[in-house]
């Protein structure tokens, strides 16, 4: 049976996937912080898949924990890695706590390269493999931290595309846009002001994730309009792209009532 990990799994992108692997036929090692969801989701998976599912109670903010998991990787053989654990930041850079914003780095940046690093040499000997990276749309502007380590996460998974050729193991940068999950709600955010044309569901994200990495695309971006944004964006010069943020963020704290 083939074999898939995945960090963040109990919701949203993370669960979709976990579904989808499920569905499948691949049996499943699964990472969180929170062992009773990781328990309920275990049971539903093997109830409906039949699939055999591993769990293992980690934080990845936490180096001893990525550590850990990198090993748990080296140490057995996994055909698919998903990268997805991930939290935001609420507030401009000089108003949130650097703790928090070192820890963001960390499971967004550390544990992407860590536990990649850890998959990819048994991928490349048995000459298959797939490494889903989920980043975000949020790489292409300027966001603060949040949007820089997304920034890093698709130049990281590009960069790994380009090594990897030939060898049949698939890097894939998801890049979502605003997608119905719990990932604002945890940070705090009000997303009132967002437009419903703007929103994916978890299934576009995966499903379209699927068929990129299928078809040999190393950055997948779910939804028309991401499509065309992302097009955009990246042939605008950097001074209007920093502009556009820079509006944004202003409206959005003059709605929050912090100008």
């Amino acid at each position: 049976m083939p074999r898939a990990l995945v960090t963040g799994p109990t919701s949203g992108i993370g669960k979709e996937f976990t579904r989808t692997l499920a569905g499948q036929g691949h049996d499943l090692v699964l990472v969180s912080r929170d062992q009773v969801r990781l328990d309920e989701l275990s049971q539903e998976l093997q109830n409906e898949f039949g699939v055999d599912v591993r769990t293992i109670s980690a934080d990845l903010t936490n180096r001893s924990d990525i550590t850990a998991i990198a090993e748990v990787i080296r140490n057995d053989s996994f055909d698919v890695l998903v990268n997805n654990a991930g939290f935001g930041v609420k507030g401009a850079f000089l108003d949130t706590n650097v703790d928090q914003e070192q820890a963001m780095l960390d499971i967004l940046i550390t544990a992407v390269m860590q536990l990649s690093h850890a998959a990819l040499p048994g991928m490349v000997n048995r000459g298959r493999g797939y490494v889903f990276n989920v980043s975000s749309v949020a790489g292409w502007i300027t966001g603060g931290t949040y949007s820089a380590a997304k920034a890093w996460v698709t130049v990281f998974t590009e960069g790994l595309g380009v090594e990897l050729a030939g060898t049949g193991v698939r890097p894939i940068a998801v890049c979502p846009g605003f997608t119905h999950t719990e990932f604002h709600e945890r940070a705090g955010m009000d997303m009132d002001s967002v437009s419903d044309w703007m929103w994916l569901d978890v299934d576009q994200v995966v499903s379209q994730a699927m068929r990129d990495a299928k078809s040999g695309k190393i950055i997948s971006v779910a939804g028309h309009q991401y499509k065309a944004l992302t097009s955009l964006l990246r042939i605008l010069p950097r001074p209007l792209v920093r502009r556009a943020s820079g509006a944004r963020q202003t409206s959005s704290r003059f709605a929050r009532g912090d100008l």
